[in-house]
């Protein structure tokens, strides 16, 4: 079966960590709701400093920060901007758009991906 997928990379203070948690589980659940097949945040637990390189430069981290790689699984691209479409127009993610995110979103990274494996 076809799937495609929304990434993201991004850091956040370790200070923060538990708001984003807050902000991460609302947003999971919109984003269910309204079809997503998966919602996941994943934050850095082995990022040997060589082999990592590429993930620290990406969201240019910092001090007293840690990365996170998150992703959304859909069916497809099509089902995946049907489903934005609804999350966007919906009142609880445009309340959260007000609030003060608890990373900086201009270093966030993130793009669609067509799955070329599904094991």
């Amino acid at each position: 079966m076809a799937r495609y997928v929304d990434g993201f990379l991004l850091a956040v203070p370790k200070r923060k960590i538990e708001k984003y948690r807050s902000i991460a589980r609302r947003a999971g659940r919109i984003w269910k709701e309204h079809g997503a097949l998966e919602y996941r945040e994943c934050v850095a637990d082995d990022l040997q400093p060589k082999p990592a390189a590429a993930f620290l430069r990406g969201v240019r981290l910092k001090r007293g920060e840690v990365v996170f790689f998150s992703w959304i699984v859909y069916s497809s691209r099509a089902h995946r901007d049907r489903v934005n479409a609804r999350v966007m127009k919906d009142p609880r993610i445009l309340r959260m758009g007000k609030e003060e995110m608890p990373f900086d979103m201009k270093r966030m990274a993130y793009g669609g991906f067509k799955v070329l494996v599904d094991a």
